[in-house]
């Protein structure tokens, strides 16, 4: 008798403003089943300064949850687990700290990820979880951030991210807990100004329903449920009198509300104040409530590029023929890096495996700032990947993505690079080296296919070795090649020619 292999287990955690919530499945067929979750409140946002510096208390809760969460994870592929963090990472002027201290913890890369990208997530983890089909409203109130999103099916339409989340608004507007009209009708109109750029945008667009996600809406529902509206729809007339219930206390501890937990008290009024800000500003009829939310996002779309193309290829194209990139040179220059790296690592690990794929996209992507003005386009193409909106990269590939073709053509200024998270510079020297040759070995945009180019690498010393009189009979390129070599001798490296 032959045993059923033991089913795929995957897990994504999410690092929120208020909460980090940890989801583990089971890849079952062609589905995923839910086998636990694990959520702790950290209220991570209420530790930022107003220098946008995380305290150390606020630190040492995140960890303290992260620890908890690795002991769930023991045994644990990386390629089976993501950890998304989300506005006070993003915001967090000292992210370092936090991140070089949880690489002890638990030994799974943290990507701090957009709003737009959190968006999208959350926009995936609603339409996996919610059987209706049509077009969607998904609102998703944080700890820091709220993401509003219209999409039908597994596609989305519209993706912002606004900064207003219950534990930003509840210090500024609620501090020490007091609880006002004033306070309240304060809240409610700085939300509303949040949503003025894009209310009109959205209702335009339109929606057949509105779905509301993660802990504060589910906070709004259960309270609605414990007043007796057993549906759970949230309205705009239902939000009104639940903003009644909150005014009748001065202080957010006296809140008595059946339904509402003690650790929800000191952020309700917050989340109310903006989730009626956004009915008013949209003019929402009513909104019901999704289990699904980032990540269920997360788990959905790592099964999904188990199984299905990878998003972050269609967000290249699009960006490509966004910026009129000449595909037919982007190929080749992508082709050649390909065929050299892969020399240099036979055998890639994970981590090699992800940076050859951002090398492939960085090399398809590098003569995007030509759009902008050809002096300096390896700047201009960097700053388009930086600060563009990508769909499926996370901050740390952007940054990747932006170093690379930076550092394609010219001196090599490498006091300018970037500090990184995930990955290390030891790790990016090698697709800068690879990058930089295939861009001077296609330097003359010739359709011709390129000789067999061998290329030994021992650490910051490569041999290129070229077929013999190749370079007599391509003098632009071999002069090409020899201003290669001066720059990478100015850098510290070395770069031999032979025959």
């Amino acid at each position: 008798m032959i045993d059923n292999p033991r089913p795929r287990e995957i897990a994504a955690i999410d690092i929120g403003s208020n909460s980090f919530h940890m989801v583990v499945a089971r890849v079952i067929g062609q589905s995923l089943q839910i086998i636990s979750r694990h959520k702790q409140r950290v209220q991570l946002a209420s530790g930022l300064d107003e220098h946008h510096n995380l305290n150390q208390a606020s630190i040492q809760r995140g960890l303290n949850c992260l620890a908890m969460f690795a002991e769930r994870l023991q045994g644990f592929e990386p390629e089976n687990v993501r950890i998304a963090a989300t506005y006070t990472l993003r915001q967090a002027q000292n992210v370092h700290v936090f991140l070089k201290r949880a690489e002890s913890i638990i030994p799974y890369p943290i990507e701090i990820i957009p709003g737009t990208e959190e968006a999208r997530l959350i926009y995936l983890g609603v339409a996996h979880t919610q059987p209706e089909k049509g077009r969607k409203l998904v609102i998703d109130i944080g700890g820091g951030s709220t993401e509003l999103v219209i999409g039908e099916d597994f596609d989305t339409h519209l993706l912002y991210s606004k900064h207003m989340g219950c534990v930003s608004y509840n210090q500024h507007y609620f501090a020490k807990g007091k609880i006002s009209a004033k306070n309240m009708a304060t809240a409610k109109l700085a939300a509303q100004q949040k949503m003025e750029s894009i209310a009109n945008q959205y209702r335009n667009k339109g929606w057949q329903y509105a779905v509301g996600s993660s802990g504060t809406i589910k906070a709004i529902r259960e309270v609605l449920i414990g007043q007796g509206y057993n549906d759970g729809i949230i309205t705009g007339k239902r939000l009104g009198q639940l903003t009644d219930k909150i005014l009748s206390v001065k202080n957010a501890d006296e809140l008595d509300l059946p339904g509402l937990s003690d650790d929800r008290k000191p952020v309700f009024a917050a989340g109310v104040a903006i989730l009626d800000a956004v009915f008013s500003s949209l003019k929402i009829d009513e909104m019901r409530f999704s289990d699904g939310a980032l990540r269920e996002g997360l788990l959905y779309e790592m099964e999904d590029r188990f199984r299905h193309s990878d998003i972050r290829t269609r967000t290249a194209d699009a960006m490509a023929a966004q910026y009129n990139v000449d595909m037919a040179q982007a190929k080749r220059v992508k082709d050649t890096a390909e065929y050299l790296y892969n020399q240099i690592e036979p055998q890639p690990g994970l981590t090699k495996s992800e940076l050859l794929t951002l090398l492939g996209w960085g090399a398809l992507l590098h003569e995007a700032g030509l759009s902008i003005s050809y002096p300096g386009f390896h700047r201009h193409s960097a700053y388009l990947l930086r600060f563009s909106t990508m769909p499926g990269f996370n901050l740390e590939q952007q940054t990747v993505l932006a170093t690379l073709v930076r550092f394609q053509r010219k001196s090599l200024k490498l006091e300018e690079m970037p500090e990184l998270s995930i990955y290390k510079r030891k790790h990016l020297y090698p697709l800068i080296r690879t990058l930089r040759l295939a861009v001077a070995l296609n330097g003359q945009r010739n359709e011709e296919p390129l000789p067999d180019i061998k290329v030994e690498a021992n650490k910051e010393s490569w041999q290129l070795t070229l077929p013999e009189d190749w370079e007599a009979n391509n003098k632009l390129l071999a002069a090409d090649l020899r201003q290669e070599q001066e720059y990478w001798t100015k850098a510290g490296w070395q770069l031999t020619i032979s025959s």
